[in-house]
């Protein structure tokens, strides 16, 4: 049986790692070893990042409604208590683009919980 040499395969893996780190900084992309130790760093960070992505925009909206809520005298907790009260099912996503974009459906939701929260609490 044949001696199977492997350079048509390893060139292939050695070309692609390096493409895949083009832009590193430096050795980072041009020597095979460090490329290889910055791919698999970038890949884990990738797999972090996608599930922080989710976090940091539950964050950005919570902000955004918040800072909505306290124009309308009340805080953010108070408010989605008594959305919650009143049977409003909106995620934060979407109460945080309402916020923004069409302040008067915001307002008639804000009063919507303001009343909701004052029934609950007498």
């Amino acid at each position: 049986m044949p001696r199977v040499k492997s350079g048509k395969t390893t060139r292939k893996w050695h070309k692609k790692v390096l493409k895949l780190t083009k832009g590193a900084w430096g050795a980072r992309s041009k020597r095979f070893a460090k490329a290889v130790e910055t791919m698999q760093h970038a890949g884990n960070y990738a797999y972090r990042d996608r599930r922080n992505r989710k976090r940091d925009f539950r964050r950005l909206w919570i902000q955004r409604i918040n800072a909505a809520t306290r124009e309308h005298g009340i805080s953010y907790s108070v408010f989605m208590n008594g959305l919650k009260r009143a049977n409003v099912a909106i995620d934060r996503r979407q109460l945080s683009e309402l916020a923004i974009n069409d302040p008067a459906a915001f307002t008639r939701l804000a009063e919507m919980a303001k009343s909701a929260a004052a029934a609950a609490a007498s």
